[in-house]
């Protein structure tokens, strides 16, 4: 595939990844954000979720599902994101929560952080930039096969959202990249499980190092049960 392929390939993929956004931003919609997680199903560390805003004009080539792109083009993406977005915001909930109320209500919550950071990143340059006392609020959400509880925000559930809206796949990017790094940093705390390269999932290598060494304090004990 030549360069201009290549190129004409991402703008007819970000194309049709903006049908959700263009149809709801012709419905009345102004800031209208994307929300996904990273990290359900690992044995060790926490799930992270991202929430993101993107700018209107921002083309968004290169985005898809994090799980389709490379660890390389991921990190650029990460930083191209967050700079093209109006605003953003994560959440996270750590292994013993996720020990305490399960991994599908710490998803959730994970995700009403991001909503919430991100809102508030939105009303501080709403105020700064038009000095004014009124609020502008995300308007609508659109999130990856889940409601988040707790937020009265209008939310659509789409299934397999992060493969068919890039406000969800961008969301997707920066958690699946937030948490990435902090499995790396996890690697130097607690070597010998391969949290550098499996980050958290049960491969042979972290099965070994479990093995050999026992569980840490980031492992997601109720996903050990049977070890």
């Amino acid at each position: 595939m030549t360069k201009a392929e290549r190129l004409e390939k991402q703008k007819n993929r970000a194309k049709e990844l903006k049908k959700y956004e263009r149809e709801y931003n012709s419905l009345g919609h102004s800031f209208i954000a994307g929300v996904d997680e990273v990290g359900r199903g690992p044995l060790a560390g926490p799930v992270v979720a991202a929430c993101v805003v993107l700018k209107p004009e921002y083309e968004g080539l290169g985005i898809d599902d994090s799980k389709k792109i490379s660890e390389k083009n991921r990190d650029r993406l990460y930083d191209e994101i967050r700079e093209n977005s109006i605003c953003y915001g994560f959440g996270l909930c750590d292994n013993n929560l996720i020990d305490d109320i399960n991994i599908l209500e710490a998803t959730k919550k994970a995700m009403k952080q991001a909503i919430l950071a991100a809102n508030k990143m939105l009303v501080e340059k709403t105020k700064a930039s038009h000095n004014s006392n009124d609020d502008l609020l995300i308007d609508l959400i659109l999130v990856d096969a889940v409601t988040v509880p707790g937020i009265y925000t209008k939310q659509i559930s789409l299934v397999h959202g992060d493969a068919t809206s890039i406000s969800i796949a961008a969301a997707s990017i920066l958690a699946k990249v937030k948490r990435d790094r902090m499995m790396i940093e996890y690697d130097d705390i607690y070597p010998g499980y391969g949290f550098a390269s499996n980050k958290g999932y049960g491969t042979a290598a972290h099965y070994a190092g479990i093995k050999e060494q026992g569980i840490t304090p980031i492992h997601r004990k109720s996903f050990l049960k049977n070890l």
